[in-house]
């Protein structure tokens, strides 16, 4: 007789999700985390009053009404808006592109005007993107690709856009409309109290042990229940045997400042290649914090190696080719189901995460 009905290993948004429907019709779990805290990368922690994203920006954004009426039945959420800015050398402009940017880049006020110098500068790249760089022209023109797309696209990736392939950058948000809104879904907002509350409620009754990894005693653990959902990364579940996934990461330097608002945001992308970091992030922004000090975090996107955090998958022919032999072995495993960011080695907003938990919930529960 098996002690549970699944063993779960992680315990982000997918899997706290999964395991919160696995209660509710009276499964018995067990959660497994590596880390001394569970939450994943929404995890919080708390700074002077203020709940700093540890682990990056957190903005939860989506179109799906059942979604957003479920985590909101969960933890009622605030009404942030995400109105990032991006610096260049100094210089200021709105994100997405939209006519602010445009007004500030080239002293003009209609649509008219902009969708003009666009469509001339694009016009410059002719026959099919050989690469990042031109794709991106394609797609804004000149002036937006040098200011406010190439530094901060090579920093990312480390490398040179003329080096990088054209469909990394498929399309980039253009509005000729005065909206500094980033996302274009029907609901988005941060969690009152921050991510912690939305996930100590899921996992509410559940049993859960941190500082444990998976791996070091995997038979031992496959043992205890009747099925396992890993959340994991898929090639570390098969021993790297094939080879390893590669991932893009980052690197946080927080600090607590003697001041009660840096810059005014939440989030300034640092768009010039000499900046040595992507953008900093000014956590209190994100729950109208009056403190009166405030914590920031400056990132730097790296090459990943194993210890470190994996954040995003680097999304190729190689590595999807590698990722479909791991899928092919993971099908051979009759009590295992991956699922999430790393388990199937996808980049996943939160809203898409819980979708998929949901998907899981109807074919494994229902």
């Amino acid at each position: 007789m098996k002690r549970y009905d699944y063993v779960i290993v992680g315990s982000g948004l997918f899997a706290a999700t999964f395991a919160y429907e696995a209660k509710k019709v009276g499964k018995k779990c067990l959660v497994l985390e590596k880390r001394p805290h569970i939450g994943g990368n929404v995890y919080c922690e708390e700074i002077e009053g203020i709940h700093v994203h540890k682990y990056g920006a957190h903005i939860f954004h989506t179109s799906n009404k059942k979604v957003w009426n479920f985590v909101n039945s969960i933890v009622e959420f605030n009404r942030y808006t995400n109105s990032p800015i991006a610096n260049y050398k100094g210089e200021i402009y709105n994100l997405p592109f939209n006519m602010n940017t445009f007004s500030k880049m080239w002293g003009i006020r209609t649509p008219e005007e902009a969708k003009a110098i666009i469509e001339k500068q694009r016009m410059s790249i002719q026959g099919e993107p050989r690469n990042l760089e031109e794709q991106a022209i394609r797609l804004i023109g000149k002036d937006i690709y040098e200011k406010l797309v190439k530094g901060y696209t090579e920093k990312q990736w480390g490398r040179d856009c003329k080096d990088l392939p054209s469909f990394i950058i498929r399309r980039l948000p253009v509005r000729y409309t005065y909206d500094n809104n980033y996302f274009n879904d029907c609901y988005q907002g941060i969690p009152i109290g921050g991510y912690n509350v939305l996930i100590d409620r899921l996992f509410e009754g559940i049993e859960i042990k941190t500082n444990i990894d998976f791996l070091e005693n995997k038979e031992y653990y496959m043992s205890l229940a009747d099925k396992v959902i890993f959340t994991g990364p898929i090639d570390a579940f098969f021993h790297y045997q094939l080879g390893k996934l590669e991932y893009r990461t980052v690197r946080f330097e927080t600090e607590v400042l003697d001041t009660d608002n840096y810059q005014g945001v939440a989030v300034v992308n640092y768009t010039d290649r000499e900046t040595p970091y992507t953008r900093i992030i000014e956590h209190k922004h994100f729950e109208f914090g009056t403190q009166p000090k405030s914590v920031i975090s400056k990132e730097y996107s790296t090459d990943w190696v194993e210890g470190m955090e994996p954040y995003y998958p680097v999304n190729d022919e190689k590595n999807q080719g590698l990722y479909q032999k791991y899928v092919e072995l993971a099908q051979k495993e009759q009590n295992v189901i991956f699922g999430g960011r790393l388990g199937e080695y996808k980049y996943y907003d939160m809203d898409k995460v819980i979708e998929s938990a949901f998907q899981l919930v109807e074919s494994e529960l229902k």
